[in-house]
């Protein structure tokens, strides 16, 4: 499975960013292989409006079926269900936690947005 990860860095031992439309980048990690990505989001870090409506087309376009990240609002959630992506909430750590969490079953699925739009 492709799973998408916000960070704050470009490895696995980068910090989580608890921030979705605004994380600095995001890992594409695959829970078959463990080989990963980096994708650069920083055309969305000082967006004055939308970041999470283009963080969620950016990450429907990496075809990831799950995304894990500290917070998500209601747009990006509706930009990703959209595009079937599951998304999982992550209480911090590395990205390298955060996944193993995920793999371990230790992640809940969230069915709607947990926090409101422009908050940072």
């Amino acid at each position: 499975m492709r799973v998408a990860i916000t960070s704050q860095g470009q490895s696995l031992e980068s910090r989580l960013d608890r921030r979705f439309g605004r994380a600095a980048f995001f890992v594409v990690a695959n829970t078959k292989t463990d080989e990963f990505t980096v994708h650069d989001n920083t055309q969305n870090l000082n967006a004055a409006q939308g970041a999470g409506i283009q963080a969620g087309s950016n990450v429907a376009g990496l075809n990831v079926e799950a995304l894990i990240t500290g917070n998500v609002g209601p747009k990006a959630y509706a930009v990703l269900k959209a595009a079937g992506i599951r998304i999982y909430l992550a209480p911090g750590g590395t990205v390298a936690e955060s996944l193993q969490r995920f793999k371990d079953g230790l992640l809940e699925e969230r069915l709607s947005a947990n926090v409101d739009g422009h908050w940072i």
